[in-house]
């Protein structure tokens, strides 16, 4: 790929070597490259910064975010991959299980199943309180026992044919609804997103028999940021000698491309919209901050 020569590529290119990586540093503050203004200018910002929409699909984003410094794509990645809440299973209540699955793991495991249920909808749970209530919590029930299928044929050795509920799935989880939830909710479909998902299995005799409170944090990684979408810049040509010299790699500084995939809790687009929220957030903190420390 070829790529502009001088200070104009210094400031629009990072250069990909066959040892290293130039022009990393920023160009965001005046100075850093003689003769050029590059002081913070908010209307060519407004001017210069766009969002292209490459692929939308309903458990998946992919865009251009054109204009912004590493330091802000960044920070939108990282709100994406962990401060953007979700509804999860927090709390596991055992009241009888008496499969090979050891409590810890069976708990661990259903933290782990992501829950179709819109967390804007919900208040972060308070510190300390262990009940929960309509407003903070979703309650869900796994209650399920195995036992012989006595219509089942003698020669058979399959367990789909010899036991009833053999196999537990996420399917098997109920919605119990708190306080005046159902009021509040009257068109609500809380449930996992995947039914299929496999949690235990049982044989004749065994149950488990639990009660799962699911509140609103920020402890899922519901999204991610991938390489570039066809050109993985893999700086393999630099070991042939004929090739070498006559290659040059860079990126765009300025240009990055974010796929969002979503665990089916929130649509990416919400995800996206959500993370944009919190760094406008963490923005605004930051601005109050500097305007009460008391001037010298």
């Amino acid at each position: 790929m070829a790529a502009k020569g001088g200070t104009d590529e210094m400031r629009d290119r990072v250069v990909l070597g066959e040892f290293g990586v130039r022009n990393v540093h920023t160009t965001d503050f005046p100075g850093n490259y003689p003769g050029y203004r590059d002081a913070w200018d908010q209307r060519r910002f407004e001017q210069e910064f766009r969002v292209d929409i490459i692929r939308e699909e309903e458990g998946a984003l992919e865009f251009d975010m054109v204009g912004i410094d590493a330091a802000i794509a960044n920070a939108f990645r990282r709100i994406l991959l962990a401060e953007v809440p979700t509804m999860a299973v927090e709390k596991v209540f055992v009241y009888n299980n008496t499969s090979i699955v050891q409590d810890e793991i069976l708990a661990h495991r259903l933290g782990l199943i992501p829950i179709r249920a819109d967390p804007r909808l919900f208040e972060y749970r308070n510190q300390g309180d262990e009940e929960g209530t309509e407003i903070d919590t979703l309650q869900f029930q796994l209650k399920i026992k195995c036992s012989r299928n006595p219509h089942a044929a003698k020669e058979s050795s399959d367990p789909n044919e010899l036991y009833f509920n053999h196999k537990v799935y996420s399917k098997h989880m109920t919605w119990v609804p708190l306080g005046n939830q159902t009021d509040l909710f009257p068109d609500a479909d809380f449930r996992p997103v995947h039914d299929d998902i496999l949690i235990a299995l049982l044989r004749p005799g065994q149950e488990i028999d639990v009660l799962m409170h699911c509140v609103k944090g920020i402890g899922k990684k519901v999204a991610r940021v991938a390489n570039a979408r066809l050109d993985t810049f893999s700086r393999e040509v630099f070991r042939h000698e004929g090739l070498k010299n006559l290659v040059r790699l860079a990126r765009v500084r300025n240009h990055y491309i974010f796929s969002v995939e979503s665990t089916g809790i929130l649509p990416p687009d919400v995800l996206v919209s959500e993370a944009i929220k919190i760094l406008m957030g963490k923005c605004q903190r930051f601005l109050n901050e500097l305007d009460s420390v008391p001037m010298e």
